[in-house]
């Protein structure tokens, strides 16, 4: 029994693999062809059919020449655009993906990368319950929001490709399954502390340049002569320099996953999240611990984008 299930299977893999393909992952690029591409007739045309047929009885009951010459010329039109939706796909390529970023329960933007050789009118996209039309002539992309719902890999969606072109009498449609996922961040936590800065880190101080006095020192050789406090060095028995450097506490944050505690990993890796998100809008330096990766100090959308995805990806 199961070896006959299985070559009916693959009977139907290789007869209709424009209905079974969404069973199974497939490599990009994508070629839509003769073989995964079906046509039927819509509502429409199947009235138009029928029209045509009631047509063609009345012209041959009244030998009406001209409505029979017309009612050719109708189904001749009907015939040809049945050709033209087919030959709409046949040949177009999903030649690449591209996505962007996202937080879980926010919709991530989805860019399918189509190429044809000719111009492809009125081509439509159907995923995930929204629908796009667009025309493909050379290259062209479409972008796409899918929703998300938690964090981690998502594996994209089948989806139809399919045209009513030219007069809306046929339909010619394919599915495809591409063997591609996006990550999707964690969501931040709303609200919550902020994050603990060790002790150490507390008290370690730089000195920059400012342009307020910060107090008077004794002249080191190699001070400018401009910076000597020549009244203040008259009641001293030396030279007062000037000096503007202040003490700057640094503006690094130490993120550590050992130190998020009392909370579950889902709660720890949503404040890790907030804190990043407030990290990278006051424009601070910021570190990252986690068990699976250590990511050294940075700031800037990369580091941000590094520190979210290693969030992602945590089990």
């Amino acid at each position: 029994m199961q070896a006959q299930l299985k070559r009916l299977q693959q009977w139907a893999e290789r007869r209709l693999p424009a209905l079974t393909r969404h069973r199974r992952l497939e490599e990009l690029p994508i070629e839509l062809h003769r073989r995964r591409i079906y046509i039927v007739p819509t509502g429409f045309g199947v009235a138009f059919t029928v029209l045509l047929l009631v047509m063609l009885v009345g012209s041959l009951n009244y030998s009406n020449n001209a409505a029979l010459l017309l009612t050719c010329l109708l189904g001749a039109a009907t015939s040809i655009s049945m050709l033209v939706a087919f030959r709409t796909l046949n040949g177009l390529r999903v030649h690449g993906l591209r996505a962007g970023h996202a937080i879980a329960g926010k919709p991530i933007d989805v860019t399918f990368d189509f190429q044809a050789a000719r111009l492809r009118q009125a081509v439509r996209l159907d995923i995930v319950g929204s629908s796009h039309a667009f025309d493909v002539s050379g290259r062209t992309d479409v972008t796409v929001s899918i929703p998300t719902e938690q964090r981690g890999w998502l594996t994209l969606p089948r989806f139809r490709i399919w045209t009513t072109w030219p007069l809306g009498l046929f339909r010619a449609w394919s599915w495809s399954r591409p063997n591609y996922a996006v990550l999707v961040w964690p969501q931040p936590e709303l609200a919550g502390p902020a994050p603990e800065l060790l002790a150490e880190d507390n008290r370690r101080q730089r000195l920059h340049r400012g342009e307020d006095l910060a107090s008077l020192r004794d002249y080191r050789s190699g001070d400018s002569m401009r910076h000597i406090a020549w009244k203040a060095s008259a009641r001293h028995e030396a030279l007062l320099v000037k000096d503007y450097e202040q003490p700057e506490a640094r503006k690094e944050w130490q993120l550590d996953w050992r130190h998020v505690r009392g909370l579950d990993n889902e709660a720890r890796i949503a404040r890790l999240a907030r804190w990043l998100g407030e990290a990278q809008m006051q424009g601070r330096l910021y570190s990252l611990w986690l068990p699976s990766e250590a990511i050294d100090l940075g700031s800037g959308p990369a580091h941000y984008a590094r520190c979210m995805s290693a969030l992602a990806l945590l089990p």
